[in-house]
């Protein structure tokens, strides 16, 4: 049986879209604010391409992380995580690189686009997500994918987006942006705690089995404190208006985020099998939390 439009959609993980999407409307909000402190030169219309770009490379990734997770047997019957499209047989593992790399070539075009459009600094930006979304299964098997995603999804979905609409680079999105960054990278970190008795069997190396369940169990704890600790930073210092600690209206998500990832135990990982998906639930309402409260500011 073929395929049905469901599973075509399933396969790309919509769900997971916060990640990428959100620093770029976290982005295009703080440049609303900006802007209405000091009027700017903004391109909103390359703000929104941003945007669409930045879930195109996700859903790339996502399919080209899926192939090579399954080629090299990370993703099992007996195993959480994935779209679950290879393992159980409804795609033939070509057939998702190649919807993958679709996607990659969508987001590259768009980007190219961009970048004749506006500096030159966009090329180095892209490249660093381009090699990163591709290349990301490599990391993540060496224990660099929790820096590969802050990387891409804290910092340069933020700075990209922020140049194409302003032609400037800043220091300031960058701090901003690594705040969802720590919360993005928990959504990872959990998929890796969660599993790593099953990463073992794969003989590959995640950063949560080199920590270990105690020390996976912190770097979560420090990661989701220090996204809100950053913004708090961000208004103590200026760069972002005093609304923006309405971000600590979902603190009480992380609470119980927390509660669930010390559970975690390589013995029994389905205590925590949905923590990845309530970290990014995190993400999105601490993300729509800060842009709602940058266009607040902005009006009045």
């Amino acid at each position: 049986m073929s395929p049905s439009r469901k599973d075509w959609l399933i396969a790309i993980r919509p769900w997971s879209f916060p990640a990428s999407t959100m620093p770029a409307l976290v982005t295009i909000s703080y440049v609303f604010y900006l802007n209405s402190v000091t009027p700017l030169d903004v391109n909103w219309l390359y703000g929104v391409l941003a945007f669409f770009g930045a879930a195109f490379f996700q859903a790339s990734g996502n399919l080209i992380s899926d192939y090579y997770d399954y080629l090299y047997t990370v993703d099992r019957k007996e195993s959480f995580g994935s779209s679950r499209m290879l393992v159980d047989g409804v795609f033939k593992p070509k057939t998702i690189l190649n919807y993958g790399l679709v996607f990659l070539v969508i987001g590259c075009l768009l980007g190219l686009f961009l970048l004749f459009k506006t500096s030159i600094h966009l090329l180095w930006i892209g490249a660093i997500g381009v090699l990163g979304t591709y290349f990301y299964y490599k990391m993540k098997y060496r224990a660099l994918g929790d820096l590969n995603i802050f990387i891409i999804y804290g910092l340069c979905i933020a700075l990209g987006t922020y140049l194409v609409m302003t032609n400037m680079l800043s220091w300031k999105i960058l701090l901003i942006g690594s705040s969802l960054g720590f919360l993005i990278v928990n959504i990872l970190h959990a998929n890796n705690t969660r599993d790593i008795r099953d990463d073992g069997k794969a003989n590959i190396k995640t950063q949560a089995m080199l920590l270990g369940i105690k020390g996976s169990i912190k770097q979560y704890i420090v990661l989701g404190i220090g996204a809100y600790l950053i913004i708090t930073l961000t208004v103590i210092l200026g760069i972002l208006h005093p609304l923006c600690l309405l971000v600590w209206l979902s603190f009480p998500l992380l609470i119980n985020n927390i509660k669930e990832v010390r559970l975690a135990s390589i013995e029994k990982p389905e205590l925590i099998k949905d923590l990845d998906g309530k970290s990014a639930q995190l993400v999105m309402i601490f993300s729509m939390l800060l842009a709602i409260s940058n266009f607040i500011a902005g009006i009045i």
